[in-house]
């Protein structure tokens, strides 16, 4: 049965995830999309993942491999923020333009 009807997600499919390490919803969503888009399905992936001890869990903390994909490193430099500059002077017809229509008004 489908579990998340956006991306195809199949209560089989949870399940195989939350067998190969992803033990929360969020862990879920990052190896499937599930949950990502409307969000009607994470109750549900929630209630598919229990309140038990996750079987992979010890696992991965003690440094065995995990089947969840791993996060890019942080950046280690970050880069300044760029200074605005000076402001331009109106061009010149802009400049008569704006008194015309002040005079006008």
């Amino acid at each position: 049965m489908y579990v998340c009807s956006c991306f195809g997600i199949t209560e089989k499919q949870v399940k195989e995830h939350a067998a190969a390490g992803a033990c929360t919803p969020r862990q879920i969503a990052s190896v499937s999309k599930a949950g990502t888009d409307c969000g009607s399905c994470v109750r549900r992936i929630q209630g598919l993942l229990g309140r038990g001890a996750c079987p992979r869990r010890e696992l991965v903390e003690q440094g065995g491999e995990s089947l969840l994909p791993t996060a890019a490193p942080a950046p280690t430099s970050v880069q300044p923020a760029a200074v605005p500059g000076p402001v331009p002077a109106p061009h010149p017809a802009a400049a008569a333009l704006g008194r015309a229509l002040d005079e006008a008004a």
